[in-house]
C-alpha cells in the first residue's frame, strides 16, 4: 500500500487562505463604511430638502426674518456637512479599491498554490496507479509461472 499524498506546501496554502479571508474581511469593513457614509449623505440631503421646503410661505402669509435667517444658516451648515461627507466618501472609495486589489492579489496567490497542489496530487495518483499496475503485472506473472509449474 502506497503512503498517502502529502503536499509539502500545505502550511503555505493555509497561510495564503488566511490572507485571502483577511482581505475579504477588510474589504467588507471598508464597503460597510462606504455604505454608511452614503446613507448619511442621503439623510443630510433629505434634511436639507426638508429645511428648504420649510422656508416656503403661502401667499399673504407673514414671513419671520429670524426664522428665515436661521433656516439659511442651517442650509449653509448642511452644505458644509454634505461636502465633508462627499470627501469622506471619496476617501472610502479609494480604500475599497485598494482592498479589492489586495483581495484579488491574495486570491490569485491562493489559486496558484491550489493549482500546484492539484497538479502534484494528479502526478502522485498517476505514479501510484503505475506502481499498482506494475505490482499487478508481477503478481500475474508469478501466478502464471506457478500454474504452469504445477501443471507439468
Amino acid at each position: 500500500m502506497a503512503k498517502r499524498f502529502q503536499f509539502r506546501l500545505a502550511t503555505l496554502l493555509k497561510i495564503r487562505d488566511a490572507k485571502k479571508k483577511e482581505a475579504q474581511r477588510i474589504l467588507g469593513i471598508h464597503m460597510a463604511e462606504l455604505m454608511r457614509l452614503q446613507d448619511h449623505q442621503k439623510w443630510l440631503h433629505g434634511q436639507k430638502n426638508q429645511a428648504a421646503h420649510s422656508r416656503r410661505a403661502d401667499k399673504g402669509q407673514a414671513v419671520s426674518m429670524e426664522t428665515w435667517r436661521s433656516i439659511e444658516r442651517f442650509l449653509v451648515s448642511m452644505d458644509r456637512k454634505i461636502a465633508d461627507t462627499s470627501e469622506k466618501i471619496a476617501q472610502a472609495q479609494i480604500l475599497v479599491e485598494k482592498a479589492r486589489k489586495e483581495l484579488t492579489k491574495a486570491h490569485q496567490a491562493h489559486l496558484t498554490l491550489q493549482r500546484l497542489k492539484e497538479r502534484r496530487q494528479e502526478q502522485y495518483n498517476y505514479e501510484v496507479s503505475l506502481d499498482e499496475q506494475k505490482q499487478a503485472d508481477e503478481l500475474a506473472i508469478m501466478r502464471y509461472q506457478f500454474n504452469s509449474s504445477t501443471a507439468s
